[in-house]
């Protein structure tokens, strides 16, 4: 019976050690040895997820992009808060050394603070009698649930691309991190 912890899903803001059909090894390339075990989600997993997101989007896209923006902030002060410990699990789980992993810490940080200007961006525009009687405006919308799936090598930096402005923009999101190093995506759920 192997004896190393689970990393499960965080779904609806609860953990989830899925339902143990499947799991893959995630192993510290320093030593070479196995830390832990990844749930790899099943086709019923995945379905409770997109359901969470899809129960949640409406809620969440009629936030004020002001209060959206004001969650990233706070968003913004837990990596800031948890920047070491992020640090620490992208060398253990990837095998970076420390200072690539802050600097990728910092880089998805800087995403973040950009997420947090969006309500800027998200202004709606409108032109009068631009020509015969027509009107023009933007009006910018959430879309609705939105995914990621993220590569390996980036496992902080890559998800804080995503993840920031889709959700000040009012959109529900569902990340699917590397299993070789998915602890750093669940720390920041």
């Amino acid at each position: 019976m192997n004896e190393s912890p689970v990393i499960g899903h965080y779904i609806n803001g609860h953990l989830n050690d899925g339902d143990g059909e499947r799991y893959s090894d995630v192993f510290n390339p320093a030593i070479g040895t196995v830390q832990a075990r990844v749930a790899l989600a099943s086709v019923k997993t995945v379905d409770e997820a997109v359901a969470s997101a899809k129960a949640a989007f409406p809620g969440w896209a009629d936030q004020s992009s002001l209060r959206r923006a004001r969650v990233m902030f706070k968003f913004k002060e837990l990596l800031d808060r948890h920047h070491d410990e992020l640090a620490q699990i992208i060398c253990r789980e990837h095998g970076k050394v420390l200072s690539d992993a802050r600097g990728e810490v910092v880089r998805g940080i800087e995403i973040v603070e950009f997420a947090c200007g969006a309500p800027s961006l998200l202004k709606s525009d409108f032109s009068d009698n631009i020509g015969g009687g027509i009107d023009n405006w933007n009006l910018r919308q959430p879309l609705g649930v939105c995914a990621g799936v993220t590569p390996f090598n980036f496992p902080v930096m890559v998800p804080l691309w995503m993840i920031p402005m889709a959700l000040v923009t009012g959109n529900c999101f569902i990340l699917k991190p590397s299993e070789r190093d998915p602890s750093a995506s669940l720390l920041m759920a």
